[in-house]
C-alpha cells in the first residue's frame, strides 16, 4: 500500500507544484479585482460540475463495482459495464454542455448577483470558453477510476498537470489575447484537450479503454444509476457550498473571492498531496478486500490510513494557523496582488487550516460505506453538513462581520461535522472499527503537530530578523519551513514506535 501511496503522492505533489506556479502567475498577472474575480468564477464553475459528474460520482458509484468485477476475474463484464457507464455519462454531459452555453449569462447572474453589469458580461464570456472543459474530462475521469481499480495509480495522479501547464503557457502569452482573463480561459480548454490525450494513451498501455455503446438499461446499470443518483445528491450539496461562497463574496469588498481562492489553493496543497492521495488508494484497497471477505484487512488498512492522514495533515493545519500572513505574503504579494490582498487571504487560510485534517479524514471515513456500495449514508452526512456549513457562514459573515475568514471558517467546521456524522453512522452499524493502532498514534500526532506550529512561528520571526526589508517575508517563510521541518522530524522520531509507519508498508 505504501508504494501505491508514494506513486499517487509523488505525481499529485508535482501537480500541486505546477498548480502553484500557475497560481503565482495568475496573482501576478490578474491580481485582484474585476478581471480576476470574473475569471475565477469561469474557472471554478465547470470544476464544480466536474465534482458532480466526475470524480465525485465515478469514484463512489462506479469504482467499487468495477473493482469487484475485476477482482473476481470477470474482465469482460467489467469492460461492458464501463462502456455502458461511459455512454450514459457522455450523453448526459452533451445535453448539459448545450444548455450551459446557451444559458450562461443567466447562470452567472444567478450565482453572482452582486457583480456589476460589466463583470457579469465578462464572466459569461470567460465561462463559455472554459465550460467545454467539463465534457473533455468524461473519458479522463472514468479511465482514471478504472486504472485505480486495477492498482495502477500514476497516470490518474499525473494527468491534472496538463491543465496547469497549459494555463501557464497561455498566461505567459497573454499579450496575444484581448486580456489576461481570456488567455487563462483558453488555457483551461487547452488543458482539457491535453489531459484527454494523455489519459487515453496511459490507459491503452494497460489494455484499458472505453467506447460508445448503444444505451441499454441492464440490472448493473440500474444499480449504478441508483447509486449515482444518491451520490449526485451528496456531490451537488458539496458544489452548493462554494457557490454559496461566490454568492456571499460577491457582496463583500472587491477581491474577496480572489483572496478566498488563493487561501484555498494553499490549503489544498497538503490536502491533495496527502489526504486525497490516501483516500484514492484506500477505496479500491477496501473494495477488493471486502469482495474477498477480508473484513480484518479492510479495517486495518483504514485505521492505518486514518492515523497517517492526521500525522501528515495536522502539522500543516497548525502552521497555517500560526503564520498565515507570512505564507500568503511570501507566496503571492507580488505584482498586481498587493500586501493587503495577501493579508486578507491569510485570514482565510488560518480558518481553512482549522478544517484541513477533517477535509482529508472525510474520504477515509466515507470509504467505510463506498467500499460496501452504500452511497446513501455519505450523501445524507454531506447534505446535513453542508446545510449547517451555510448557516454558519451566514452567521459568521453577516452576524459577526468576519468577512472572508467567516466564509472559510464555515467550510472548516462543516468538514468536521461531516466526519462526525459519518463516524457515528459507521460505529452505530458496526461497520467502522477504531483499532488500537489508530488510538496509540493520536497523542504523538498531536504533539508533533503542535511543535511544528511552534517551530514555524519561531522560524518566521527569526528569518525576518535576518533579512529585513523587501525580502523579509520570503526570509520569514524560509525560516519557518526549516524550523517547522526540524521540529516535525524530531517529534516523529521521538514517538516513532507508536506510529504506524512501518506497518503502513504492509
Amino acid at each position: 500500500m505504501l508504494s501505491k501511496l508514494l506513486s499517487v503522492g509523488s505525481f499529485t505533489l508535482l501537480s500541486r507544484m505546477t498548480g502553484f506556479i500557475r497560481d503565482v502567475l495568475m496573482a501576478w498577472i490578474l491580481g485582484k479585482g474585476i478581471l480576476s474575480d470574473a475569471f475565477l468564477f469561469a474557472f471554478l464553475f465547470p470544476n464544480y460540475f466536474r465534482a458532480i459528474f466526475g470524480e465525485g460520482t465515478i469514484n463512489p458509484a462506479f469504482l467499487p463495482r468495477y473493482a469487484a468485477l475485476y477482482a473476481k476475474g470477470e474482465a469482460q463484464a467489467a469492460a461492458s459495464f464501463a462502456n455502458q457507464v461511459f455512454s450514459w455519462q457522455l450523453a448526459a454531459q452533451a445535453v448539459l454542455l448545450v444548455g450551459a452555453l446557451v444559458g450562461m449569462p443567466l447562470l452567472v447572474h444567478v450565482f453572482v448577483p452582486g457583480y456589476t453589469a460589466d463583470q457579469l458580461v465578462l464572466t459569461a464570456d470567460f465561462a463559455r470558453i472554459t465550460f467545454p472543459y467539463l465534457i473533455l474530462t468524461v473519458v479522463a475521469v472514468q479511465l482514471s477510476a478504472m486504472l485505480n481499480a486495477i492498482g495502477k495509480f500514476w497516470a490518474a495522479a499525473a494527468w491534472s498537470n496538463f491543465l496547469n501547464l497549459a494555463m501557464i503557457a497561455t498566461l505567459l502569452a497573454s499579450s496575444w489575447f484581448p486580456n489576461a482573463g481570456y488567455a487563462a480561459a483558453w488555457g483551461v480548454l487547452l488543458g482539457g484537450v491535453l489531459q484527454l490525450i494523455f489519459i487515453v494513451w496511459a490507459a491503452r498501455r494497460d489494455n484499458l479503454s472505453v467506447s460508445i455503446a448503444p444505451l441499454r438499461w441492464t440490472p448493473e446499470i440500474a444499480e449504478f444509476f441508483k447509486a449515482l443518483g444518491i451520490v449526485i445528491l451528496g456531490a451537488a450539496s458539496v458544489v452548493v457550498a462554494p457557490l454559496i461562497d461566490f454568492f456571499i463574496a460577491s457582496y463583500l469588498a472587491s477581491g474577496s473571492r480572489t483572496a478566498l481562492y488563493y487561501a484555498d489553493r494553499v490549503n489544498q496543497l497538503p490536502l491533495g498531496v496527502l489526504g486525497i492521495a490516501l483516500g484514492t488508494v484506500l477505496l479500491p484497497e477496501m473494495s477488493v478486500r471486502l469482495a474477498r471477505n477480508d473484513r480484518s484487512g479492510s479495517d486495518s488498512a483504514q485505521n492505518r490510513s486514518a492515523a497517517l492522514t492526521l500525522l501528515l495533515t495536522l502539522p500543516f493545519a497548525c502552521v497555517f494557523i500560526a503564520i498565515p500572513d507570512t505564507i500568503m505574503r511570501a507566496l503571492f504579494a507580488h505584482g498586481a496582488f498587493d500586501a493587503h490582498s495577501a493579508d486578507l487571504a491569510g485570514a482565510a487560510l488560518a480558518a481553512y487550516g482549522a478544517g484541513l485534517p477533517a477535509m482529508a479524514l472525510v474520504r477515509i471515513v466515507a470509504s467505510t460505506f463506498y467500499a460496501r456500495h452504500d452511497t446513501l449514508t455519505p450523501a445524507r452526512a454531506t447534505v446535513t453538513s453542508i446545510v449547517l456549513n451555510i448557516l454558519l457562514k451566514v452567521v459568521f459573515v453577516w452576524g459577526l462581520g468576519w468577512g472572508v475568514a467567516g466564509v472559510a471558517l464555515g467550510t472548516a467546521l462543516g468538514a468536521w461535522i461531516n466526519v462526525g456524522i459519518l463516524t457515528w453512522f459507521g460505529r452505530s452499524r458496526d461497520l467502522l472499527a477504531i483499532e488500537s493502532i489508530f488510538l496509540r498514534a493520536l497523542g504523538p500526532v498531536l504533539v508533533a503537530a503542535i511543535v511544528t506550529g511552534i517551530g514555524a512561528w519561531i522560524g518566521a520571526r527569526f528569518g525576518a530578523s535576518l533579512l529585513p526589508g523587501q525580502f523579509a517575508d520570503i526570509a520569514a517563510l524560509i525560516g519557518a519551513m526549516m524550523c517547522a521541518g526540524v521540529a516535525y522530524v524530531l517529534g516523529v522520531f521521538l514517538f516513532r514506535s507508536r506510529l504506524p509507519l512501518g506497518k503502513f508498508a504492509e
